[in-house]
């Protein structure tokens, strides 16, 4: 079971394309039974998540995992705010830089590590504007070209 669950990668698209990433890091996500069960499956999506502080701890809100099929009435409800689990250091850091800055604290992707625990990464971001967004597509386009160049 374990093998097969390990290459669960649920990835944050919008985020690269809305947000510029200053620093990244990795969080386990406190998760109930049905919770994890439906990861495992890839039934979670964390297109509009985020995470807050409330009482010097770090909260994800936002992420939909699916109610387990299998779940009885003690399922999980799919949009519940989930604590995240950082050292102290790490959170007095983020804590730090979002409360100076004004940054945003976004969930790039959500994955099952090699010894079956739910991670999660986070990366301390700031919004990109408009017309940083066309310079990162004009950017991609351009790499994709020379790509295509170099292979003929």
């Amino acid at each position: 079971m374990k093998g097969s669950s390990a290459n669960i990668v649920i990835k944050n698209k919008k985020a690269s394309h809305d947000y510029e990433f200053l620093e990244k890091f990795i969080a386990g996500i406190k998760l109930s039974g049905t919770e994890i069960k439906s990861i495992r499956l890839g039934k979670a999506t964390i297109a509009d998540s985020y995470c807050y502080f409330s009482n010097g701890e770090l909260y994800l809100k936002g992420m939909h995992i699916a109610e387990y099929w299998w779940g009885n009435l003690n399922n999980h409800d799919p949009l519940r705010d989930r604590k995240l689990l950082l050292t102290s250091r790490e959170l007095r850091k983020i804590e730090r830089k979002v409360k100076e800055t004004g940054l945003t604290i976004i969930v790039i992707r959500v994955f099952i590590n090699d010894r079956g625990l739910a991670k999660t990464e986070i990366a301390i971001s700031k919004g990109k504007k408009e017309y940083d967004k066309r310079e990162t597509l004009k950017r991609k386009d351009a790499s994709r070209e020379m790509d295509r160049m170099r292979k003929h």
